[in-house]
């Protein structure tokens, strides 16, 4: 049996217990944007309920201009009023070297893809530059609600990234007090 013939198999007994009736605008007003790693069950980490928030996830959780269309999406045609942002420890995405990675694509189909992989070595940095890239979008309106987090994966906890740190964990002057008080 295949992968895809076991999820039609386990869908089955699972649509016994789905939950009709919900609205397409989350309870919870809140968007969660994470990597797709499949060590990482967001309704386990969050203890989510159906309904309560929309759910994002891409190769590394980032960024990129399809995450800003749902976004703006899930914020002005949806209701929600947060962004989590949530990478996380050990990476696959930490490992890609970005060139290496586009001229294997390249090799495969022939051409290099037009869409950059944005590879990272630090997870703590590119929450940071996920966190920018939310607040500085033109098409998101808010923006003040942003928060980033890495989950360790060993242990299922958050620590919570803040812009204003400096790479060595400082946090630089003129922060504010939620963020000093990390």
């Amino acid at each position: 049996m295949t992968a895809i013939e076991e999820m039609l198999n386990r869908n089955k007994t699972a649509a016994e217990y789905h939950a009709s009736g919900l609205t397409p605008m989350p309870s919870k007003k809140l968007a969660i944007v994470m990597c797709m790693d499949a060590r990482i069950d967001a309704h386990l980490a969050f203890r989510l309920n159906p309904g309560e928030i929309h759910l994002m996830r891409n190769a590394g959780g980032i960024i990129s201009d399809d995450v800003i269309r749902s976004l703006a999406i899930s914020q002005h045609a949806l209701g929600t009023r947060e962004v989590m942002i949530v990478h996380h420890t050990d990476c696959g995405l930490a490992r890609l070297k970005e060139d290496e990675f586009r001229a294997e694509l390249a090799k495969f189909a022939g051409y290099r893809p037009t869409w950059s992989i944005q590879a990272f070595l630090d997870p703590h940095d590119s929450v940071r530059e996920s966190l920018r890239r939310v607040r500085d979008s033109p098409f998101l309106h808010h923006t003040d609600a942003v928060r980033g987090f890495i989950f360790d994966v060993e242990t299922g906890l958050l620590e919570e990234v803040f812009v204003d740190e400096h790479p060595t964990g400082q946090v630089a002057a003129g922060a504010d007090s939620a963020s000093a008080a990390h």
